[in-house]
């Protein structure tokens, strides 16, 4: 937020924390006429209207490199199951939304549900260790093992075979 506010604008940054939600809005819109949906799409090229500011941040280790951020909020978001994040344009700035609700439920009116959806995969391609699974579905492989122990749990899934070459299979 500090990076990029339009120190311009007199107004507040402001982080709001509700039950189910966190928002963070800082004054001014998007730099150089960039789009929210050129945002999500990761298709544009990084600017930032303090330079200055920026560049401290980056040798003081704070951040990691130029224009990554939306991509790694929407990427811990994920690596989390909570719903996507939502980005906002306003006359006067910008807002963030990050929400508490898990992915488990109902979003949008489609349902998701992550373990029910590792079952299935497990069920179409038997005999993946959890590395492979997380590979294949672009999950992190922690968010893997703990929707695996779940199946477990549930007796629904078993591990068969050697640590090394074995593989999680439905139980039938």
């Amino acid at each position: 937020m500090i990076v990029h506010r339009d120190y311009r604008d007199s107004g507040n940054s402001i982080i709001k924390i509700f039950d189910d939600r966190i928002e963070f809005f800082n004054p001014g819109r998007l730099y150089d006429n960039l789009t929210i949906e050129e945002l999500l799409s990761g298709n544009y090229s990084s600017r930032t209207r303090n330079r200055v500011v920026a560049r401290a941040f980056k040798e003081a280790g704070i951040i990691e490199r130029y224009g990554s951020g939306i991509a790694r909020i929407k990427n811990e978001c994920k690596a989390h199951g909570v719903i996507k994040p939502l980005f906002e344009e306003f006359v006067h700035g910008f807002r963030v939304t990050l929400f508490k609700k898990k992915l488990n439920g109902v979003v949008n009116g489609v349902v998701i549900n992550e373990v029910d959806s590792l079952y299935n995969f497990i069920n179409n391609h038997p005999n993946q260790n959890a590395s492979a699974i997380s590979k294949a579905l672009n999950v992190p492989l922690r968010t893997i093992q703990r929707r695996l122990k779940q199946l477990k749990d549930e007796a629904r899934i078993e591990f068969i075979g050697s640590p090394k070459t074995g593989g999680y299979y439905v139980k039938k």
